[in-house]
């Protein structure tokens, strides 16, 4: 067998319906979609809730519990390796200096650092969050960590 004797499946491949063409296609006019009403038009239809008119059963059901969303943080997160990654000239990681090294993208509501990875140089941490484990490894390197 060679690669030109290679073909699909017989019936496995369609070709696409090429709606709304012309006339002689015999899908044109009204593209295979009748005449008129809510299902002609672009973007017609009721939805995967519409339960005929009946109230839908997500507003039929009662709301419960505590929602946080609206006061939860998000922290940009770094590891201790990534610390590593700061120039060498740089002995003090704060957040400008982390997104100046592009090690985080954006400061979103602050920085966490964790405990992944080793550190091998002494650097003083200014941070928001820190897990205990960082702040063990950031010790242990010589370094000092300060939670803004």
């Amino acid at each position: 067998m060679r690669m030109h004797d290679l073909h699909p499946a017989p019936g496995s491949r369609r070709e696409r319906r090429r709606v709304g063409r012309g006339i002689g296609s015999g899908m044109g006019k009204t593209a295979t979609k009748g005449s008129k009403g809510q299902l002609a038009r672009s973007g017609g239809g009721k939805g995967p809730a519409f339960e005929g008119g009946q109230t839908p059963l997500y507003r039929r059901l009662p709301k419960r519990g505590f929602k946080n969303f609206p006061f939860k943080k998000e922290y940009a997160i770094v590891n201790v390796e990534d610390l590593e990654r700061l120039p060498q000239d740089v002995r003090e990681a704060t957040p400008e200096t982390l997104l100046a090294a592009g090690i985080i993208r954006d400061l979103k509501d602050g920085v966490k650092v964790l405990g992944d990875g080793e550190l091998k140089r002494a650097l003083k941490v200014r941070v928001h969050r820190v897990s205990e484990s960082a702040a063990q490894k950031i010790a242990a390197a010589g370094g000092t960590v300060e939670v803004i």
